[in-house]
């Protein structure tokens, strides 16, 4: 996998995308940093089996979490959010920015959970093995277009609500 360096963050924030989450350390490094410049929303919960520490270098975002005693957290320059593990959060950005995601190297399970637009519960989630090797958008990508493929998943049991598809090509994730 292409490391990038810690020195560079901000040139290399130029080179990444949308919740690339790109790994920055040597591949030993624990925990190891991942890198993203964000400015879309998350098209989904992320939610992590281990704990996880969200750091802003620039710009400015909002964190919502779900099952936990706080809801938002506003991030700008500098902040950093812990998020327990087993706890589901999306980030929203109010401007472009480079942000850290801190994790433990044996990180297992990741999971893509995505909720009613209507009565917020939840329609589906994809889970699998977090990597070293792999940049997180490819899972990314890989979970939204299930999720797309899944017209029955996206509507909602309860009160009926159609999730709309995501755009992977606005995230430039490609749907393979």
């Amino acid at each position: 996998m292409n490391r990038r360096r810690m020195l560079h963050a901000f040139k290399a924030g130029q080179e990444v995308g949308n919740y690339e989450d790109a790994a920055v350390l040597q591949e030993a490094v624990d925990p190891q940093l991942y890198l993203s410049r964000n400015w879309l929303p998350q098209p989904f919960h992320l939610i992590c089996s281990k704990d996880t520490v969200i750091t802003q270098l620039s710009g400015a975002s909002q964190i919502g979490l779900r099952d936990s005693s706080v809801n938002t957290f506003r991030m700008g320059v500098g902040d950093l959010a812990y998020v327990p593990a087993g706890t589901p959060h999306q980030m929203t950005p109010s401007e472009e920015g480079v942000c850290l995601r801190y994790m433990p190297l044996d990180a297992g399970l990741v999971g893509a959970v995505w909720y009613c637009p209507g009565c917020e519960v939840e329609l589906q989630r994809h889970e699998w093995e977090h990597s070293n090797e792999l940049p997180a958008s490819g899972f990314y990508a890989d979970a939204c277009a299930r999720f797309n493929a899944d017209l029955e998943g996206r509507t909602c049991g309860k009160c009926g609500a159609v999730h709309p598809e995501i755009d992977l090509a606005a995230y430039g994730w490609k749907d393979e």
